[in-house]
């Protein structure tokens, strides 16, 4: 088989690119920059996903598109520099695909499209969507773009992954950095639910999605456990021998000083210590029902969250970065 991966040089993009060429694929990699540190074989294009020339040049011959570029929830983007990226380089790659022939493209959306999953609950892929800010709000139109793509006759997928970690992954390092040393405070209670998902068990989902999944349909994949913040903090300071504080930071405050950090910050072309989209995580509730992936593609999540972080935090610490 021949792949296309777009995003390849991001914490997913590059495990799933390794992956397929490990298991034989013959793959396209292609991004802004070129993937560190990876042994696999395959070709790499550099380029701008905004340029549906380019972008229609390196995907020629390819049979399966995973498309996993984006920009990212804590860019320093106006609207319009996520929709560029994320709408319309979505755009640009679907438009590429129906011309070259493509017969499967694999769009990787993000539960950053639910918003705000109410308390108690577990959003399945019908669940009302409430996007919150300009990378939510994006990624929801570039995943409409993908399933009216599909409801115009390309054969094209859509995931939805869950908070995804594992070892070498730089965003997950921040929350696991600041716990490992010491300087973790955590922002409200703790009570606000997620689904870790390793790795490892994404990209097995990704390739069964790509097998398995009906063209038109969304995807949930995440871990087995629906997790609050403050057990998914317990269990890395488990990992790495810490303990965590009992005091945390009320959640009112700390939301007002993220929106003012944001602001300045960004009025110096900067990212903030704290800013809204880094608080998101202790905010936003968006833990997924994984049935229907489990039930349609035969997804089952192998990697327990204290297993799967234990394997992180050792990876963190035998390359130098905690």
């Amino acid at each position: 088989m021949k792949a296309f991966v777009t995003g390849a040089s991001g914490f997913v993009g590059g495990r799933l690119t390794d992956t397929l060429a490990a298991a034989g694929w013959k793959v396209k990699a292609f991004d802004i920059r070129k993937p560190e540190g990876s042994s696999s074989e395959f070709d790499f294009i550099a380029g701008d996903i905004r340029d549906e020339a380019a972008v229609g040049d390196a995907m020629r011959g390819a049979e399966v598109v995973f498309h996993l570029a984006a920009a990212l929830g804590a860019s320093r983007l106006g609207l319009e520099g996520f929709r560029a990226v994320n709408v319309g380089g979505t755009n640009a790659v679907l438009s590429a695909a129906r011309k070259t022939g493509v017969r499967r493209v694999v769009h990787f959306s993000s539960a950053g499209v639910l918003g705000h999953v109410r308390p108690e609950e577990v959003a399945d892929e019908r669940y009302p969507l409430d996007p919150r800010d300009h990378y939510d709000l994006t990624k929801l139109e570039g995943e409409r773009a993908a399933l009216a793509a599909a409801a115009s006759g390309l054969d094209a997928v859509v995931i939805r992954p869950g908070w995804v970690y594992g070892p070498s992954d730089r965003r997950t390092l921040k929350l696991v950095r600041a716990i490992a040393q010491g300087r973790y405070l955590q922002a409200g209670k703790g009570r606000t639910l997620q689904t870790p998902v390793f790795i490892d068990d994404l990209v097995a989902g990704t390739l069964l999605t790509a097998e398995k999944g009906k063209a038109g349909e969304i995807y949930h994949l995440a871990g087995g456990e629906v997790l609050t913040v403050r057990q998914i903090a317990e269990t890395i300071a488990a990992a790495a021998g810490k303990k965590l504080p009992r005091v945390h930071l009320p959640m009112g405050p700390t939301r007002i000083a993220a929106a003012i950090l944001g602001k300045i910050f960004g009025l110096a072309g900067r990212e903030a210590p704290l800013n809204p989209s880094r608080l998101a995580f202790f905010v936003h509730p968006k833990p997924l029902d994984i049935t229907k992936a489990r039930a349609e593609l035969g997804f089952v999540p192998k990697t327990a969250f204290a297993e799967g972080m234990v394997q992180a935090v050792a990876w963190y610490r035998a390359n130098g970065w905690i």
